[in-house]
């Protein structure tokens, strides 16, 4: 009786769950999810690049149908879906998702939106020109193939690759247990770091962030702080943040403000942003936007995001920064195969991975044409023997009965192998020619040259580098492009500075503390005497006190009248339009109560060397180094400590060797050496400048220009320039000499600033009124004179302020209709000549 054998062997189920899901696991590490550090490529993605070689889907070739190629793929190499096929390939031909494309797509591809390409049956492609360099010299023996699924066909089991793709292109995957995030960088770059740790392998990771400093996004935008960047070069790991690149508009028509963005963080999806932005205003959880476009096209990507009057664009943007994908992170984590192997590295690591490979490639690539040069340089030196000997050869072969019996007879005659006897009996007659013969000994002379140059490259490490550099070099030159994010020091902060449009603003501060800025564009230059246009409604009680022009990215010092400083930057003013009042001042800065800005001073930094002079209403002047006054907290420092009865009056910025001048109502001016006033600290009170009678104050203080004229204005509109060569330098502490009669029709003086002829002056009234005027049209005249009209004052209506506007282009008033001045608000007014009758 025959016994039956047991089919079966017992297994514990713990080790054969064990067993088999570290097998699916391994698969799909080093099978479908890592990408390998010498190529950069996923399986998938080489079988979809060789598939094409294959297929003659080159960059030089027409394009072919996508289900073509997805069919050769599946059908040859890769057993998987077609849809997880055409996925792979759509994405390494969306210009989004690369930062250099692999396939070449014709069709629907997708969009930055995220809508789904058209299905391939409908889209056509084609290997890229930078492709083909991934597969250069593949049939040259240079990489190890492989059977493939059914044993029917070799495939490469890594690519020879000519530059670094896994830095150059990124990947990302999700495998069993672990996940690759490895962003794009530059190609320029890459290479060149790779070209660089050739020439120094010792090269530390510090250094290789100077030439390499970090990724570099197909979609742009800011990179923001440097650190998650150095994690990732030296660990592997790191948080990478970005941010979308927006810039501030202004709409002609409307007036209003809105963002603009250009360009978003990477592997965002348009689409799904603005809804969010959309619903995060619907539910009242984002204020100050009004309407939100997209208005991208072919040109490029445009979101326009409009904002509410009187907003402050910084303000909405970082809150859409902080609620929305417009930054977010990408977490590096440089995970590959190496040696077959799931890998963490650093981008050190990964390049010399990758130097490692083109080393063995090179190397296998040169004893490949080694070995065909030496073989074709056996057969002609066979042939040639053949053509110095022709007559014997011809007799012996035409004496021979069989072709095998030549073969032998010319093996025996002339010492020739069976593989140059056999290339003489095949050679055709015409090669006997001279021509021909010349034509094989210099065939035979540069594979000789070939073989030697080769041989010499073999021997030689430094040698092979360099050819290794050579082609490193030739792929940077032909497809390298500069870098399109931006990448911002960690110490210096992506500040909304960087998407302000820098341009000049008029500032503007009324008596009740009110503030608001203006493009200074919105007001054309008028002749003198011009009644202006509205530049600020104010209440009954209410005048503008302040005035002053501004670049958006200029530092604003606010002075009080206590001797207090705070610091703004000029585009955290909010802007309004021309006829409304502002902000309130304690909205923005910490002011105590009764306690008024009096002084504003525009800085574009703090270095050089510099003094801030202060000027009080009683005479006192102080001058402080400009660095003293850096670092401004946020509720304001001591400038310069003010009697009861005092205060701060001017402020402006020297260089050390200046004159000042003073000026008081009474029209009287003093000028002095800045020498006479010692540097002092921030908390001292200062010196006398100016000594006055009871009831005379300061009105202004200006440094010494000795090419310009002060212009002296009075508070009914009066004012004159008087050339600056009138005022001799005295000692500090003097009462100065008259430049402006005071009293009568005249009134007293308000104002006095040093100008040139190609200088504008702005003036305002307590009833908001604004003018400008050319310097060139008001005549230089004596000291002690009235003056002539400046500005057309109505009754009870005074001048309260004036500000030169430097370096602004001039607006030409020819061929102005009256229409048209009628609706800027520019009415023409000749001025009156001292003398002449009133205006």
């Amino acid at each position: 009786m025959e016994q039956t054998v047991n089919p079966f062997v017992p297994v514990l189920i713990e080790d054969e769950m064990k067993r088999s899901y570290l097998d699916y696991a391994m698969s799909v590490i080093v099978g479908r999810a890592l990408p390998d550090a010498r190529d950069g490529l996923k399986p998938v993605h080489r079988r979809i690049l060789f598939a094409m070689q294959d297929l003659g889907c080159t960059y030089d070739k027409p394009y072919k149908k996508s289900a073509r190629v997805v069919g050769d793929v599946i059908g040859k190499y890769h057993p998987h879906g077609d849809t997880a096929v055409y996925d792979a390939m759509v994405r390494m031909a969306q210009p989004w998702s690369m930062r250099h494309l692999l396939v070449d797509g014709q069709g629907n591809f997708g969009s930055v939106d995220g809508d789904s390409p058209a299905a391939m049956r409908y889209t056509e492609a084609r290997m890229s020109k930078l492709a083909a360099e991934l597969l250069a010299d593949i049939d040259k023996d240079t990489v190890d193939f492989a059977p493939n699924y059914d044993e029917s066909l070799k495939e490469p089991k890594v690519m020879p690759a000519r530059y670094p793709n896994l830095l150059v292109n990124g990947s990302q995957g999700i495998a069993v247990g672990m996940a690759t995030n490895i962003p794009p960088h530059n190609l320029g770059e890459t290479i060149n770091a790779a070209v660089a740790l050739v020439a120094n392998p010792d090269m530390d990771e510090d250094e290789l962030m100077q030439i390499m400093p970090g990724p570099d996004f197909p979609t742009g935008g800011f990179i923001y702080g440097r650190k998650g960047i150095r994690d990732a070069f030296t660990t592997g790991r790191g948080s990478v943040t970005m941010r979308a690149k927006a810039i501030v508009e202004e709409n002609a028509k409307t007036k209003r403000q809105a963002l603009i963005i250009t360009e978003l963080p990477y592997q965002v999806n348009k689409a799904n942003l603005i809804e969010n932005i959309a619903h995060l205003v619907r539910d009242k959880k984002m204020e100050g936007i009004s309407d939100l476009r997209d208005e991208s096209d072919r040109d490029g990507m445009r979101i326009c995001i409009e904002l509410k009057r009187n907003e402050i664009p910084e303000v909405v943007l970082n809150n859409l920064y902080k609620h929305t994908q417009l930054q977010c992170n990408f977490g590096c984590n440089l995970l590959a195969l190496v040696d077959g192997q799931p890998k963490l590295c650093g981008v050190r690591e990964l390049l010399l991975h990758f130097l490692d490979h083109r080393r063995q490639v090179v190397t296998r690539r040169c004893l490949f044409d080694l070995a065909k040069a030496q073989a074709r340089a056996h057969i002609l030196e066979g042939l040639l023997i053949a053509l110095d000997n022709i007559d014997e050869v011809i007799k012996l072969i035409r004496a021979s009965a069989t072709p095998a019996e030549a073969k032998e007879g010319l093996m025996a005659r002339f010492a020739l192998s069976d593989k140059q006897s056999q290339a003489i009996l095949d050679m055709r007659l015409h090669r006997l020619t001279g021509l021909e013969r010349d034509k094989i000994q210099a065939e035979f002379d540069e594979l000789m040259k070939l073989i030697a140059h080769l041989e010499a490259i073999l021997a030689d490490e430094k040698l092979l580098m360099g050819v290794i550099v050579e082609e490193l070099e030739m792929v940077r030159d032909k497809y390298a492009d500069p870098r399109r994010s931006i990448i911002m020091d960690e110490t210096a902060e992506l500040s909304v500075e960087d998407l302000i449009t820098e341009e000049d603003m008029v500032v503007t501060i009324s008596n009740e503390g009110y503030i608001k800025r203006n493009a200074a564009s919105l007001y054309r230059a008028q002749r003198r005497g011009g009644k202006g246009k509205t530049a600020m409604t104010t209440k009954d009680e209410d005048f503008v006190a302040q005035l002053m022009v501004a670049s958006t990215h200029d530092y604003l010092l606010f002075f009080s009248d206590r001797g207090r400083v705070f610091r703004k930057k000029v585009y955290e003013v909010p802007q309004a339009g021309r006829a409304t009042r502002g902000k309130a001042l304690v909205n923005l800065l910490p002011v105590e109560k009764d306690e008024k800005i009096s002084a504003t001073l525009a800085i574009r930094d703090f270095n050089g060397g510099h003094y801030i002079i202060m000027a009080t209403k009683n005479g006192v002047i102080k001058k402080t180094l400009l660095a003293e006054y850096q670092n401004i907290r946020a509720n304001g420092i001591i400038a310069i400590k003010i009697d009861d009865d005092d205060g701060l009056i001017g402020v402006v910025v020297s260089n050390g060797d200046q004159d000042v001048m003073l000026c008081a109502s009474n029209g009287k001016a003093i000028r002095f050496a800045e020498s006479d006033a010692r540097p002092m600290g921030r908390s001292t009170r200062g010196v006398t400048g100016m000594r006055m009678a009871s009831g005379e104050h300061l009105i202004s203080m200006t440094l010494v220009n000795d090419d310009a004229s002060l212009l002296a204005v009075s508070e009914n509109g009066y004012g004159k320039r008087t050339s600056i060569a009138e005022y001799n330098v005295q000692k500090r502490g003097g009462q100065g000499v008259f430049t402006l009669k005071t009293g009568g029709r005249n009134g007293n003086m308000i104002g006095a600033l040093l100008v040139l002829d190609e200088d504008q002056v702005m003036m305002m009234t307590d009833s908001g009124r604004l003018v400008r005027i050319k310097m060139d049209g008001v005549s230089v005249i004596g000291r002690n004179t009235q003056g002539v009209t400046l500005i057309g004052c109505d009754k009870n209506e005074r001048v309260i302020g004036a500000v030169r506007v430097v370096d602004r282009p001039d607006t030409s008033e020819e061929g102005i209709e009256g229409d048209e001045l009628e609706d800027d608000g520019i009415i023409d007014v000749d001025a009156t000549e001292e003398g002449g009758a009133e205006a």
